[in-house]
């Protein structure tokens, strides 16, 4: 692969390290794919064990983050959520306002749109359903990605990862092995759901699905909330399908002319 970044050796070593992280982390942004330490040492030019020191930092404040279990580098959380600030600026909140109420119609439950965060998931726009016993108000607060529908979703895909040490038990049902995770993300991803039942608290349950931007990356997810005593697994499966076609529908809005065509062979979705 072609060098493109040369070491200035006559920098500090202070502004040296600065100099060689931004060089990886402009690596990892200019890939088109999740990107080897092998191959970022190469590009810059770098020490492999340097690369991979510096990548170590890097991950640490959510620039980059590991493609799932191969060790490979992506642009972390703190990455998209600037990424995602273009989106604000084309009214994400404003083109899911339909799917949100379509999906309140469908379910009659709490419809989220929700992005990934630096320290979790972030709620940005929501929609009541019918019914007195609901989920709350989710819009403002920041949950776990391990023990939520929508966490489970950034995580399989990539967007978001898990913090350094124990795994909390928020609900009786939550997943607090990393192996059983990780086990449970591959199954998502195949699927293109995830669900949370009484893992963030007792009673809850959630189903959510990806929201894809430009070239297909996930930005955001769709859920649907409730009490367990109405989104039990026959109502679960009845509203994955309508769920997805949402989530789809949103993504075709997001994404610019050029991509969506791409957007529906992936998603096996057609215009609505």
């Amino acid at each position: 692969m072609e060098q493109l970044f040369q070491e200035d050796l006559r920098l500090p070593p202070v502004s040296q390290a600065v100099d060689r992280g931004a060089q990886l982390l402009v690596a990892v942004l200019a890939s088109e794919r999740p990107v080897s330490v092998t191959e970022l040492a190469r590009t810059t030019g770098l020490p492999k064990s340097t690369a991979s020191r510096l990548l170590g930092v890097l991950e640490h404040h959510g620039l980059v983050a590991q493609d799932g279990a191969r060790g490979r580098l992506r642009p972390g959380p703190a990455i998209l959520t600037c990424a995602q600030r273009g989106l604000y600026e084309r009214n994400i909140v404003e083109l899911a306002q339909p799917s949100l109420e379509a999906l309140a119609a469908a379910s009659g439950e709490t419809i989220n749109l929700a992005v990934p965060g630096a320290g979790g998931v972030e709620h940005l726009a929501q929609v009541e359903g019918r019914h007195f016993l609901g989920a709350g108000q989710w819009v403002g607060r920041r949950v776990e990605y391990h023990c939520t529908a929508v966490g489970k979703v950034f995580l399989a895909e990539g967007v978001a990862t898990l913090p350094a040490g124990a795994l909390p038990a928020r609900g009786p049902a939550a997943i607090t092995e990393r192996p059983a995770l990780e086990a449970e993300l591959r199954a998502v991803s195949r699927a293109g759901y995830a669900t949370a039942v009484d893992e963030l608290e007792a009673g809850l349950a959630a189903i959510a699905a990806p929201v894809r931007g430009g070239g297909g990356l996930v930005v955001a997810a769709l859920a649907i909330s409730g009490p367990t005593l109405r989104l039990g697994p026959g109502e679960i499966a009845r509203l994955v399908p309508v769920l997805k076609l949402e989530a789809a529908r949103l993504s075709r809005r997001l994404v610019v002319p050029s991509d969506a065509e791409h957007l529906h062979i992936q998603t096996g979705e057609h215009a609505a």
